[in-house]
């Protein structure tokens, strides 16, 4: 679920389909409980918030209004269940959302992230989350005494976060294009002075000094008749420095890096008339080398890339729109998407061009055809197999069919990362995983593909970790991070942090262990991998402690805990922690198989643990099947986490089940 303030109040769903609110009181209750940031509202604060005058059943309605916003919330809630996101706490109501579910708080986070972050990354960072800006905060309730100082603070934070994108722009030497933002900015907000000075800065720059003192005197002549002052003392230096032409003014000048970007956009903006199908191709390569910059780089690059893709596909030129999406082959080494909604779409989009480019097959299809394998990862059917959930598993093999006959090293690197998205079809696969990653290395290294020698990496990182072999990961680990280094790429660091967290967990004690979790888990503040993200720091807490023994500190977990998609497999062992019996058996009866990816045979892992201690022998049973392909395994394969060696797992199992003098395999799941 997605709220949005930014603007007029909204809510949508996981697909990006909006969400019926029903009438104003309704979206009132919402926003005061988003306002609150997590805190409980009194009802009776609540009712004096929606009503000068309040009706005499005030507080009944407001329940109502409760429990309508629930509904359009949680509406896959079974009945009489606990609300998980909007519960009652005492006499009140508090929004349990998580923190990237609400655009303001990301907002927020956004621009208290970019503070730390260098030129690039935080304007890549703010120039996202200025995105999400649709209108005035809270523009519903504009005239709302509860929302005034709410909706003035963040539009003192939007002004703030124009004013700091300029500042990296034109730290990154970028002024041409700053100025046109800024022009903007000081015109609807002429009392700013840092904007006067940034506007004066950028022009300056940009090699118009006449325009740049024009603007000082602008600024001087509107503060003079409309506030009767002269303008504060930085501004009055920054006219002294653009007179005498002071060497700091302009450090990038000295900059040939910063100057030769700068021809080259020019020359090109100037060369390549707007609208042309050359713009977009060059755009679809901007956003694949802008993805690799860091965490802002990445959500932008997304966005931008979908757009791009739409817009070639509306052109009607399947072999345009199949270049667009072919060009973005960033190497993928995580299961779960950071999209799901985009990533269907792109899917969608590239099996539609593939119908309409006929059948021969050459780079275009290949890369169509990785592009499906890529973005569908984590789709293997997780019960019996169907047609649909097989197709992204057949385009991965041929991609792989055509990239090889074509001998084209980066075509087949992009397909083989393909390959490894849909290599997950039964536990204890390491061994074929480690023979793709390996591959992927080798071509990467002698054609010098530098992400894709980063994807080998870490894709061996995770085999060698499956099969327990942490000195061999931490080669792998040393020069993935000496390529981030060498070619600046900030993101590759968040996987070898947490294997390094992980490695933790086998060598060292425990608090140094979950120090060291806490630690990685710094690394994805900013870094635009929520599929990577959600859940996994209090899912690690919980491997770690099943792996150390320590099942009381599992009973300790704050019950509000979000556990992202993970949830419903975590939950049996919280309830057996807690002494929950059955409770835990009934949800081990209704459990669905985890899905196929790199956590796998993590979770049925920590499933096999909790239906040990609940004695729910079916689902022993189930999980002895599901493990036993890897027993000569870890349960590491994800290089962020291990719950131990799964031949472990699989002894706990037996000694369980033979207690029952019975060790017969059940299977929910016939391709097993």
């Amino acid at each position: 679920m997605r709220l949005q303030v930014l603007g007029p109040v909204t809510a949508h769903d996981d697909r990006g389909g909006p969400v019926a609110l029903r009438g104003p009181r309704h979206r009132a209750v919402l926003a005061r409980l988003i306002l609150a940031r997590g805190r409980a509202v009194p009802v009776d604060r609540l009712v004096e918030d929606l009503w000068a005058d309040p009706p005499a059943d005030a507080i009944g309605a407001i329940r109502t209004f409760v429990a309508g916003l629930r509904r359009a919330l949680e509406p896959d809630r079974a009945p009489r269940t606990p609300a998980r996101l909007l519960v009652t706490e005492g006499r009140g109501y508090a929004l349990r959302a998580d923190p990237g579910a609400v655009d303001a708080w990301r907002f927020d986070d956004a621009v208290r992230a970019a503070g730390e972050l260098g030129a690039e990354q935080a304007f890549s960072l703010l120039t996202t989350a200025l995105s999400w800006w649709r209108g005035p905060a809270y523009a519903d309730f504009a005239d709302e005494p509860w929302a005034r100082a709410e909706r003035a603070r963040l539009t003192e934070q939007r002004l703030l976060a124009v004013e700091s994108r300029a500042a990296a722009q034109l730290s990154l030497g970028a002024a041409a294009a700053a100025v046109p933002d800024l022009d903007a900015h000081v015109a609807a907000h002429p009392w700013r002075e840092d904007a006067w000075g940034l506007l004066a800065t950028a022009l300056y720059r940009a090699g118009r000094q006449a325009d740049a003192l024009a603007v000082l005197a602008r600024a001087r002549r509107l503060l003079a008749e409309d506030l009767g002052i002269d303008p504060g003392p930085k501004l009055r230096r920054l006219e002294n420095d653009l007179l005498r032409q002071a060497d700091h003014l302009d450090p990038a000048a000295a900059d040939p890096v910063a100057q030769v970007w700068e021809r080259a956009r020019a020359a090109y903006d100037s060369a390549v008339p707007p609208r042309t199908r050359t713009r977009l191709e060059s755009a679809a390569g901007l956003m694949r080398d802008l993805a690799v910059t860091g965490g802002g780089g990445l959500e932008a690059a997304r966005a931008h890339r979908l757009s791009a893709v739409a817009a070639a596909d509306q052109l009607g030129d399947p072999e345009l729109t199949a270049r667009v999406i072919g060009i973005y082959d960033v190497p993928a080494v995580w299961t779960r998407a950071d999209d799901p909604a985009q990533a269907r779409r792109l899917v969608h989009i590239a099996e539609r061009t593939l119908r309409r480019l006929g059948d021969h097959d050459d780079a275009d299809r290949a890369g169509l055809l990785a592009t499906i394998a890529v973005e569908s990862r984590g789709s293997l059917p997780v019960d019996e197999p169907t047609e649909a959930g097989l197709r992204p598993l057949r385009a991965a093999r041929r991609a792989e069919d055509i990239a090889r006959r074509l001998g084209d090293p980066s075509l087949l690197a992009f397909a083989l990362n393909g390959v490894f998205m849909q290599s997950f079809q039964r536990a204890g696969l390491a061994p074929r995983r480690e023979a793709i990653g390996t591959e992927i290395l080798a071509i990467a290294t002698t054609g010098k593909l530098v992400t894709h020698q980063v994807l080998g990496h870490l894709i061996c990182i995770q085999t060698r970790c499956a099969l327990g072999d942490y000195a061999g990961a931490e080669q792998h680990a040393e020069a993935a991070d000496a390529l981030a280094q060498r070619y600046e790429l900030p993101l590759v660091t968040v996987f070898t942090t947490w294997y390094r967290a992980l490695r933790a967990t086998v060598t060292t004690d425990l608090a140094t262990a979950e120090s060291a979790y806490e630690s990685a888990a710094t690394t994805l503040v900013g870094a635009g991998m929520p599929g990577l993200e959600h859940g996994l720091l209090p899912l690690a807490r919980s491997s770690l402690y099943l792996r150390s023994h320590a099942v009381d500190r599992i009973a300790a977990i704050d019950a509000d805990t979000d556990w992202g998609p993970y949830e419903p497999w975590v939950r049996p062992v919280l309830l057996v922690s807690r002494g929950a019996i059955d409770s835990a058996r009934t949800a081990l009866r209704r459990l669905p198989s985890p899905p196929r990816d790199l956590l796998f045979e993590a979770l049925w892992a920590i499933t096999a643990h909790a239906a040990i201690a609940a004695d729910e022998v079916s689902t022993m049973r189930r999980a002895r099947l599901h493990l036993a392909p890897a027993a000569a395994e870890t349960t590491a394969q994800s290089g962020l986490l291990d719950v131990g060696p799964v031949r472990a797992h699989l002894d706990a199992l037996d000694a369980a089940l033979s207690a029952h003098g019975s060790t017969d395999l059940e299977s929910d799941d016939p391709s097993a």
